[in-house]
């Protein structure tokens, strides 16, 4: 292409960015905070149903009064404006009051997740400088800091005058996978999130009739809209059980027996949902978010298929731009599902190298402007210049680089293509491979590493640990070392030993070569005794993907992982007619039990 029609082809790019980016809008709660926000809506019905959590209930004016009375604790021990605040709780009445308290005080809450290992709750608390933990009396011997427990709490206390709070202070602070090793705490202002709110609201319109089930960990973005956008607009949040989340049958029965109208899922859990029979009976959902991975055209076919009169929609965004950037209503005519258009007060850009406007159709990077972008990372200003850019669109103005592919269609909609990175997203949750190598690296055995995730089978992705060994690595110990520095779903299903890593004609690490893991070596082989065995040894083979699974050979060490045990309790209940939960897989995890 010559000079003149590469001048010709951004000019036109330009253009229908402009268009396509006319997203300016006045928004009325643009000047306050969600506390406030939170507050005002709690007195215009102050006894409504808030909160309800396995048969407890909370009104509006009870949840606000004990979150006051609990920032009164909190202000005493110098939470205010800025101040990021670590809570750590099960799902429970008690974790919202919790955020609200935290909010009341004019803090930003940290989410700690009480099943992340110890070291890596230390090392939030620590980096954040969290002055206490609200934390519950069964999780108070995972911190060595400073704790309130919520379970004691004396709600006695006067509550807090709220202090003057700008919507420019923080609301929370989440950590997320970061590629050196450590997790990255990603700060949020008020203002990006209350624009997300309010376009939320004005997009899919709750009112008091909605019932909107909560549970997403409240360490994952996605869960702060699942809090406070009920409670900004007078719905219902219904909490579920812990746990709850992993289990398609109990969510399909709290669906159902608590009238849920609204709830979000990742698109893997959305199909290990829709295969249990129950699903077809949540006819009184009106609208199914979907976010977090891509959204298969054949799974939005198989949705619309199981829940006909239900709405689907799909949505795009990272923890750096306030959950959600872009917006989809979904359609079961269609054979592709993009991500959409941008939300209130956002652009989008899709860049190439020298951050110039590709034209529609052709891939880039993508890149995000607006009010919803998080003032950057805590304490990494070395990584918030790298990855929050001047815009060369709007003087003054910051974009965040995703790291995410993408491409415009004719009409304005945005299609996600791949990452540009080794960033990925397992079930839903983002992973830096990255961090898990760098753990492996520090192993004794270990020469060198690399993760990959793998989908060897369609719709299954599992993480693959690869090893060059540095004198006889212990596998078993590898694995041990990863769960006790990493969340469950960053510890890689299997690993394999390699004596040398297959590298490109020009000396780089040639990924695309590295084997596949034998998940059959695995196998004992012992056979079924019982009817009962064979029928579960048959329920292993087909869920696992592995062939000849024998009584003693076990769920993880065959790549078993949350999602699987999800589907094999499915496949349990409906096969034998016996009732089991996930955690049973893991308490029991081979055929023999």
């Amino acid at each position: 292409m010559n000079e003149l029609e590469l001048i010709t082809v951004n000019h036109d790019a330009r253009q229908l960015l402009a268009a396509w980016n006319d997203t300016t809008t006045d928004v009325p709660e643009a000047g306050r905070t969600l506390t406030r926000l939170l507050a005002e809506q709690a007195a215009r019905t102050p006894d409504a149903t808030a909160l309800v959590f396995e048969g407890e209930t909370l009104t509006c004016r009870e949840l606000h009064d004990r979150a006051a009375r609990l920032a009164n604790l909190l202000a005493a021990r110098g939470v205010g404006p800025g101040v990021l605040t670590g809570v750590c709780a099960d799902r429970s009445l008690e974790l919202v009051i919790a955020l609200l308290g935290v909010l009341k005080a004019g803090g930003a809450y940290v989410p700690l997740d009480p099943d992340y290992p110890a070291d890596r709750l230390a090392y939030m608390v620590a980096d954040s400088a969290a002055p206490v933990v609200l934390t519950q009396s069964h999780h108070e011997h995972l911190f060595a800091a400073e704790t309130i427990l919520l379970d004691d709490v004396d709600y006695g206390a006067v509550p807090v005058v709220e202090p003057e709070v700008s919507t420019k202070d923080l609301a929370y602070a989440i950590y997320t996978s970061g590629s050196t090793g450590r997790p990255k705490g990603v700060l949020v202002p008020h203002e990006g999130i209350v624009n997300r709110l309010a376009w939320t609201q004005a997009q899919y319109g709750l009112t008091a009739e909605d019932r909107v089930l909560q549970k997403t960990p409240s360490s994952f973005d996605v869960s702060v809209w699942e809090f406070f956008w009920p409670l900004l607009t007078g719905a219902t949040l219904v909490l579920a059980r812990p746990g709850g989340h992993r289990d398609p049958a109990y969510l399909a029965g709290v669906i159902r027996a608590e009238r849920i109208t609204t709830v979000h899922f990742v698109p893997s859990m959305l199909q290990a949902f829709l295969l249990d029979p129950a699903a077809a009976t949540c006819t009184g959902l009106r609208r199914v978010l979907c976010s977090g991975e891509a959204l298969p055209a054949e799974l939005q076919a198989r949705f619309f298929a199981t829940l006909p009169g239900v709405e689907l929609h799909n949505l795009y965004g990272p923890t750096e731009a306030s959950v959600d950037v872009t917006y989809w209503a979904c359609e079961k005519e269609n054979a592709t599902v993009p991500i959409g258009r941008p939300v209130w007060n956002t652009r989008t850009y899709v860049l190439d190298a020298r951050l110039q406007p590709v034209a529609p159709g052709e891939s880039g990077e993508l890149y995000l402007a607006g009010v919803q972008l998080a003032r950057g990372y805590h304490g990494r200003p070395g990584l918030t210049a790298e990855r929050f850019v001047a815009s060369p669109f709007e003087p003054g103005e910051r974009m965040y680089r995703t790291g995410d592919l993408a491409r415009w269609d004719e009409t304005g909609a945005l299609h996600y293509l791949g990452r540009t990175d080794h960033q990925v997203k397992i079930r839903g949750l983002r992973v830096e491979l990255g961090e898990i190598e760098a753990v492996l690296d520090r192993q004794p055995g270990v020469g060198g590493s690399c993760v990959l995730a793998r989908e060897d089978r369609e719709g299954d992705q599992r993480l693959v640990g690869y090893v060059v060994p540095d004198g006889t690595p212990d596998l078993d110990a590898l694995r041990a070392a990863l769960a006790g520095n990493l969340p469950e779903y960053m510890v890689p299903a299997a690993f394999v030993v390699l004596d040398d890593f297959p590298l490109t004609p020009s000396g780089k690490l040639d990924r695309k070569a590295l084997p596949a893991p034998d998940w059959a070596a695995a196998r004992t082989g012992r056979a079924p005794r019982t009817p009962r065995e064979a029928a579960l040894c048959s329920l292993f083979s087909e869920i696992l993907g592995v062939d000849g699974v024998g009584i003693d050979d076990g769920f993880l060490a065959l790549g078993g992982h949350s999602l699987l045990a999800a589907k094999l309790v499915s496949g349990i209940r409906a096969t034998l007619g016996l009732e089991a939960a996930i955690g049973d897989v893991f308490r029991a995890p081979t055929p023999a039990g």
